[in-house]
């Protein structure tokens, strides 16, 4: 199990979304209401303003986002918030710099990721991105 989410493997049934076209290969992740809550108002208001995608600028800089959930319960619900916020202004960033050339990197970027999982090309590419904040960093 651990494989098919590492990998996303269990994303491969939205293709058929995609074929569709109800979702898109880059745009915000489609999101259930729980974990929709919790961001903030003037993201929701504009997030879904692009469809959804297979895979986002946020999918991409919190890819490892799993690995932090004991953490979060930790830590608290500031750091699920601040990480939603964060998220949020991921989403809105795609949407300020959305052309073909940025969902091109993107998919480039989704595949390095699952390659290089460590890496932080992202941040190269895109240097205006805003940064992931500290307390969601790796520390290998």
């Amino acid at each position: 199990m651990h494989f098919i989410r590492k990998t996303k493997i269990n994303e491969l049934p939205q293709l058929i979304n995609i074929l569709i076209g109800d979702m898109s290969i880059i745009g915000p992740r489609p999101l259930v209401d729980k974990t929709f809550a919790p961001y903030p108002e003037h993201v929701k208001a504009v997030i879904y303003n692009v469809k959804p995608g297979l895979t986002s600028i946020g999918s991409i800089v919190f890819r490892d986002e799993e690995d932090f959930e004991g953490a979060m319960r930790r830590w608290g619900e500031t750091v699920v918030e601040r990480s939603r916020n964060d998220k949020g202004e991921l989403e809105l960033w795609y949407q300020r710099n959305l052309s073909f050339s940025t969902d091109l990197m993107l998919i480039f970027l989704t595949a390095w990721a699952i390659v290089a999982p460590q890496s932080e090309l992202v941040y190269s590419v895109f240097k205006d991105l805003p940064e992931r904040p500290e307390e969601l960093r790796r520390r290998d």
